[in-house]
């Protein structure tokens, strides 16, 4: 039997998904409330890949029966036979995907052993794995583990202005450039651009009010003159008349006047990409050059994690790292004085 995840839509929104197992379609039930629509569909996609690989009845499931799946997901094993994906990257899924779908897994678990009725008294999936000489804990009596999958932290890759200028240049319209600049010169995330409405637009203050944010967080983000004009002459030259409230608009065909959706803006992202030649182009790549130019020139951290709108500050802490030249030319700049002794640096400042 291959399990399939079903939708249920009214009025253009979803309002259930089920796999057509009892006790996995209660639990997606029970997360509809608890979190943002993406996570309850990515999760709901997660677990029919689960029921789907590994096929046994649930409450028949073992960490061994875990583990295989994570070797199925990341790859075959490796010369070793050790499963490759505990600890390195290997050709099957990324290891968030892979710890992503882990997590949804770890979930419905804790979820059927506070509400199943059944002989599920133990979550399958293993915290993760006991560190070498670890058994009796530490001094808070928390025993060390190694997670059974590892997601390194990457550094964000900010666009360089070779890059971002052609792009740019290639946008006829000012509602496209005026997406793009909010994602470049304000950091917005192109989900918050879209659900942008006329009253959260502040001009006087330059300011954007985000009322919903990733996780469901608000926040108020500034915008530059540069920005905001762009963003005006959208407004009172292209915006077609409509009953929405959204900024952003389609503005022409049989949708004209409706909100704009996300495959839309993908649409239009991968078209100017290939006509500036600017492959490495992304939304969320503009948000990162932002916060990095940003970070380069001084903000601190603090107000950085606002604009951003992290929940914890270390998010933002990423944007501490500088651009390889900047890196070097610092690097040059305090190495004669930390390294050389004094007469030796005193000879090279005489020439």
């Amino acid at each position: 039997m291959s399990y399939k995840l079903r939708r249920e839509v009214a009025d253009g929104s979803v309002v259930s998904i089920s796999l057509g197992v009892p006790e996995v379609d209660a639990y997606l039930k029970f997360l509809k409330h608890r979190c943002r629509l993406n996570t309850w569909m990515s999760y709901g996609y997660d677990l029919q890949v689960f029921l789907n690989s590994i096929r046994k009845p649930l409450i028949e499931i073992t960490p061994a029966d875990i583990l295989a799946f994570i070797e199925s997901q990341q790859g075959a094993p490796n010369r070793q036979g050790r499963t490759a994906g505990l600890s390195t990257r290997s050709p099957g899924l990324s290891n968030r995907t892979v710890k992503r779908r882990l997590a949804a897994i770890a979930g419905l678990y804790e979820y059927l052993a506070v509400f199943h009725d059944g002989p599920l008294k133990t979550n399958p999936v293993p915290r993760g794995l006991i560190k070498r000489n670890s058994f009796w804990g530490n001094r808070y009596g928390d025993i060390p583990v190694t997670p059974l999958v590892r997601t390194p932290d990457t550094l964000p890759r900010p666009l360089d202005p070779e890059e971002i200028v052609p792009f740019v240049d290639s946008l006829r319209c000012h509602r496209d450039k005026a997406i793009v600049l909010l994602m470049l010169l304000a950091g917005l995330r192109k989900s918050e651009v879209l659900k942008l409405s006329l009253s959260d637009i502040d001009f006087g203050q330059r300011t954007l009010a985000i009322r919903d944010g990733k996780g469901g967080h608000q926040r108020v983000a500034a915008i530059s003159d540069a920005g905001l004009q762009e963003l005006l002459s959208y407004l009172n030259k292209e915006r077609p008349a409509s009953g929405s409230d959204r900024v952003f608009l389609v503005m022409k065909g049989q949708h004209k006047g409706q909100p704009m959706t996300v495959a839309a803006l993908d649409t239009i992202i991968e078209y100017h990409r290939e006509k500036a030649d600017t492959p490495g182009v992304q939304c969320h790549r503009l948000r990162h050059t932002c916060f990095t130019k940003l970070r380069q020139g001084g903000m601190s951290l603090e107000a950085l994690q606002a604009q951003a709108g992290h929940k914890s500050i270390v998010s933002t802490r990423i944007y501490l790292h500088l651009c390889p030249k900047e890196l070097q030319q610092e690097y040059l700049r305090m190495s004669d004085s930390l390294f050389l002794p004094p007469t030796v640096s005193r000879r090279a400042e005489n020439g």
